[in-house]
């Protein structure tokens, strides 16, 4: 089955959007963000679908919707002061930093294009920064951990309550800022603490996964980055990226799902050309 097979929405004049589509619009988006890492000096390394996309079919997943990247906590930080200033016009960027709505729950920051739309599956983490709802790139965090459950689990526990605490005032139109940022100071704590590791992953505002399963790297796995094929542009890649997807996505990640599981998983409903839903 070829990528445009994969529709995502059909148009009320019976046109209709591709994955093939979304994912040349997401690629336009990426080879600006890569420019701006390489010219900054910020390391990046494709995540999740993403990476494993490269290394399994030297670009996207035929069916993958998304786009996905990630970076060192010193680098976060860095980066958002570059996006204030070197972002183009047609691109804005949401996190929580920029913005107190942001939902902290969700991927630390999301890098958005204007003059397009998205509504995602998940209903729950509807985007509450109502200056744009364009389609976007995932931004995640990458802090020092520590390799021992004892220590690791509980700190996770702790922000995976959180979680559903949060949540729970956002879908009745609360916006809990104390919780939020003691969510985000808990997260920063935990790299700080174990800042001489040699153990790194996402950092513990990423609560989606089961916390005693918590998705550790050992740094040398991960850096220094290398360049990788990806829709015939070179994107950053984990260092050793056999590694990195036998523990971001398993030990038979190069096995494809059946096909009765190969649909686009994110999106609702998507515009392309403008930044209103088609009525």
């Amino acid at each position: 089955m070829s990528n445009q097979e994969y529709i995502v929405k059909k148009k009320k004049d019976g046109t209709i959007v591709t994955v093939k589509d979304v994912q040349n619009a997401l690629l336009g988006m990426m080879v600006d963000i890569d420019h701006i890492c390489r010219e900054n000096n910020i390391p990046y390394i494709l995540t999740g679908g993403t990476a494993l996309g490269a290394i399994r079919h030297k670009g996207f997943i035929p069916w993958d919707d998304d786009l996905d990247i990630a970076m060192m906590r010193k680098d976060y930080k860095r980066f958002i002061k570059v996006l204030k200033e070197k972002l183009p016009e047609q691109y804005t960027f949401h996190c929580y930093e920029q913005n107190k709505k942001y939902n902290v729950t969700i991927p630390p920051m999301k890098i958005r294009k204007r003059n397009t739309y998205i509504k995602e599956v998940n209903t729950l983490l509807a985007n509450k920064c109502s200056d744009c709802d364009g389609i976007f790139i995932d931004v995640f965090v990458l802090d020092y951990v520590s390799k021992h459950k004892i220590i690791d689990v509980p700190f996770r526990c702790i922000n995976g309550l959180l979680m559903l605490i949060i949540n729970g005032f956002e879908n009745i139109h609360i916006n809990p800022i104390p919780l939020k940022s003691l969510f985000v100071g808990i997260a920063k704590f935990y790299g700080w603490l174990n800042r001489k590791s040699k153990y790194i992953g996402f950092d513990l505002t990423w609560t989606y996964i089961k916390p005693w399963k918590g998705h550790i790297f050992k740094y040398e796995d991960v850096y220094p980055t290398k360049d990788v094929e990806f829709e015939n542009y070179k994107f950053k890649m984990a260092n050793n990226h056999d590694a990195f997807l036998r523990m971001d996505i398993g030990p038979t990640y190069m096995t494809p799902p059946p096909e009765n599981k190969r649909f686009a998983k994110h999106t609702v409903d998507i515009n392309l050309d403008g930044p209103n839903p088609e009525e």
